[in-house]
């Protein structure tokens, strides 16, 4: 611990924003793993409970129960099911229900952006905090003692490497966690997709009219 705070303490002022940072995007990344994890079992609950019920035909009880869901795929859903009173044809379901699959789309990509810019200017702050020293370590280098340059030089570049070394600390868990969230946002959008194309050739299936199994050819026996 000791060496951790002198390690802090040695790298002069650019090391508290980029602590600010790295606590900013690790509390972001935190918050959207967390709301994603929810919205995924939103998700799988709502499309088992709904399933059953467009199976069946029962559009106004899936109706209800969108209603009452704050699920995307429920969401998703119940525009479909709203749009078919007006029309029937499988195009004007599916742009009701990509309108609904656009709105969802930003929720679940909020903030995730913001992960990845963190952990660029994290890097930038350690390799700006480090040049600065080094401009401070050479003028302090010019002034001193012929015997006392070399000593210090090398005490000074030490110390001014502690912000690119806490940067790239920083930056590396950043990055990390903004690859995780963008595969797992990608994970419930293809997963909505998928089953936006379910619900549509569930609903849009015929089945065979008498007439076309009495016109159907019949295999001899």
């Amino acid at each position: 611990m000791d060496t951790l705070i002198r390690f802090f303490q040695d790298g002069g002022v650019f090391m508290y924003p980029i602590a600010v940072i790295l606590v900013i995007g690790l509390s972001i990344a935190i918050e959207r793993l967390l709301s994603i994890s929810s919205a995924k079992r939103k998700n799988r609950a709502a499309f088992e409970d709904m399933l059953p019920m467009i199976q069946r035909k029962d559009y106004k009880a899936a109706l209800k129960y969108a209603g009452q869901s704050d699920s995307d795929i429920a969401n998703i859903y119940g525009a479909g099911i709203a749009r078919m009173p007006s029309s029937s044809r499988r195009e004007d379901i599916e742009y009701a229900m990509d309108e609904g699959l656009m709105e969802t789309t930003p929720k679940l990509e909020k903030r995730t952006g913001y992960i990845g810019t963190l952990a660029n200017i994290s890097t930038l702050m350690g390799l700006l905090g480090t040049i600065i020293g080094l401009i401070a370590a050479f003028t302090a280098v010019a002034t001193a003692a012929p015997s006392e340059k070399a000593t210090l030089l090398s005490q000074s570049i030490s110390v001014a490497m502690n912000t690119t070394a806490f940067g790239l600390i920083s930056a590396i868990p950043l990055l990390l966690a903004h690859t995780i969230l963008q595969a797992r946002t990608a994970e419930i959008i293809d997963s909505l997709e998928m089953a936006s194309v379910k619900f549509l050739n569930i609903i849009t299936e015929r089945k065979p009219t008498a007439q076309a199994q009495s016109a159907a050819p019949k295999v001899a026996k």
